[in-house]
C-alpha cells in the first residue's frame, strides 16, 4: 500500500509561528515493536497519541516534519462543535436520528477535550467563548430559527437571537444569528506540543523527520517502510496524515480547497463584547475571533483549488479583502493586517472527518480531520479510535466511516 500525498500545507506567515514553543527533540527509534504506530505529528497525531498512551498502550508517532508545522500551524483554531453543514440540512440527507446523534458526539468530544486540557494543565491559551453563528445564503433568518429548534430538541445548547438582541449584546452590525455554549478558542500549535509531551512522558517515543512511504500488513501487524529504508513494526497503525491524504484509503468524496486568513498585531482586540467566535451561514463564509495577546484573525475567501502556487500568490489580494470584510463583520475600518496566510484545506460532503478502520487492509486505521473542525474531530478521532483498538466499539462509530457515502 502506497501511502500519502506531498503537497506544500501552507504559505504566508501564521501568526503562531512567531512565538510557537519549539518541539522536543526527536526521540530514538524504539528497539521493540509497538503497539500503536500513529503516522502523522499533528493535533490529529498528537490526541491519538495523549489517548492512547493514557490507556497504556505504547506508541510511536512519526512525522516527515517537525511536530506542529504542517496544516496545524496553519489552523485558526475556532474549536467549535458545529459542523460546516446544518444540523436541519444533514438530517435532511440521513435522517433526522442519525443527524442529531454525529451532532452530539462532536459536542461532547468538544467537552471532554476541555476536561483533558484543564486535567493535564496544558499551557495553551485554551478559553471559553460563545459562539455566534450569523444569517447568509445557507440559513436566513427563519433558517437559523428552524436550527435553533433542532438543536435544542437534540438537547444542543443553542438559542436563536433578533439582529436588534445581537447588536445590543456583542456590538456588532445587527443581524440575526445562533448563539451557543461550549466552544473554545485555543493556540492550536502549543496544544499539540503540549499533547505529545504528556504522550511521551508516558514512554511514547516521536520520531522526525521520518518519511513512511509504504505499508505491509499482515496477520500479526504492520510493517512501516521509511524512505531512508528503515523498517518499523507495530500491532496497529493509524494514519493521522492531515491533509496529506493517505489516498489509498480515503474516497475521493474528501476534497482539498485553498483557505485564507489574517491576523492583526497584538492589542487590537477587543473590537466587540464578549470576543465571541463569530462565523456565517454561508456557502462561502467569513469568520472572526480574538486571540489572548489581542489579535482579531479572520479567515476565508475560500477558494475550490488546492494547487500551492496559485494560492499562494493570492495571498496579498485575499489579505486586503479579509482585511476589509472582517472590519464590515464588526462595524469597524479595515484591520490592520501582521500576518497573512494561506493554507491547503480538507473538506467533506457533510462537514465531518473520516475515521475508523481502513477497508482491505488489516491493522490499518485512518483518522482524517476534514470538514472544519479540526481541534474538535482530533479529540473526536481519537475518541473513536480508542475505543475500536481496545474492542470497545460504539453503535455509532459508523457515522464516521471513511466509506459512509459510498453505496
Amino acid at each position: 500500500m502506497a501511502l500519502t500525498e506531498h503537497l506544500d500545507l501552507r504559505g504566508g506567515r501564521p501568526c503562531w509561528q512567531a512565538d510557537a514553543p519549539d518541539a522536543a527533540p526527536s526521540s530514538a527509534q524504539p528497539d521493540r515493536d509497538v503497539d500503536v504506530a500513529i503516522v502523522g505529528a499533528g493535533v490529529m497525531g498528537a490526541m491519538l497519541a495523549e489517548r492512547l498512551t493514557r490507556q497504556g498502550a505504547s506508541v510511536l508517532v512519526l512525522d516527515r516534519r517537525t511536530p506542529s508545522t504542517g496544516a496545524t500551524s496553519a489552523s485558526t483554531a475556532l474549536v467549535m462543535w458545529a459542523a460546516d453543514t446544518p444540523l436541519t440540512h444533514l438530517a435532511e440527507d440521513v435522517g433526522w436520528e442519525q443527524a442529531a446523534r454525529r451532532w452530539r458526539r462532536v459536542h461532547a468530544a468538544v467537552q471532554a477535550l476541555d476536561a483533558d486540557i484543564r486535567s493535564l494543565d496544558l499551557d495553551c491559551a485554551w478559553t471559553a467563548r460563545p459562539e455566534l453563528y450569523l444569517d447568509g445564503d445557507l440559513l436566513d433568518a427563519q433558517g437559523l430559527q428552524a436550527e435553533a429548534d433542532a438543536r435544542r430538541r437534540a438537547g444542543l445548547p443553542s438559542t436563536f437571537l433578533s439582529a436588534a438582541e445581537v447588536e445590543q449584546r456583542f456590538g456588532i452590525p445587527g443581524r440575526p444569528a445562533l448563539l451557543s455554549d461550549g466552544a473554545f478558542e485555543v493556540d492550536p500549535v502549543a496544544l499539540t506540543l503540549g499533547l505529545l509531551a504528556a504522550a511521551q512522558a508516558r514512554g511514547a517515543a516521536c520520531v522526525y523527520p521520518a518519511d513512511v512511504v509504504s505499508l505491509e500488513s499482515g496477520v500479526e501487524g504492520v510493517r512501516l517502510h521509511l524512505a531512508d529504508g528503515r523498517v518499523v513494526s507495530a500491532a496497529q497503525v493509524v494514519l493521522a496524515t492531515g491533509y496529506e491524504a493517505a489516498r489509498p484509503a480515503l474516497p475521493a468524496s474528501f476534497g482539498l480547497i485553498s483557505s485564507f486568513a489574517i491576523a492583526t498585531p497584538p492589542g487590537v482586540a477587543p473590537r466587540w463584547r464578549d470576543n465571541a467566535l463569530i462565523w456565517e451561514a454561508s456557502e462561502s463564509y467569513l469568520y472572526a475571533r480574538a486571540t489572548r495577546d489581542g489579535r482579531v484573525i479572520v479567515g476565508g475567501e475560500d477558494e475550490d483549488f488546492a494547487d500551492a502556487g496559485r494560492r499562494d500568490r493570492l495571498i496579498p489580494e485575499k489579505a486586503q479583502v479579509l482585511a476589509r470584510r472582517g472590519g464590515a463583520l464588526i462595524g469597524d475600518a479595515p484591520l490592520p493586517v501582521d500576518c497573512a496566510w494561506g493554507a491547503t484545506f480538507g473538506t467533506s460532503p457533510d462537514g465531518l472527518p473520516a475515521v475508523g478502520p481502513v477497508r482491505g487492509q488489516r491493522h490499518v486505521w485512518l483518522a482524517s480531520g476534514f470538514g472544519g473542525n479540526g481541534v474538535s474531530f482530533a479529540r473526536l478521532g481519537a475518541e473513536l479510535l480508542a475505543g475500536q483498538l481496545a474492542g470497545e466499539p460504539q453503535a455509532d462509530d459508523a457515522d464516521f466511516s471513511p466509506y459512509r457515502f459510498e453505496a
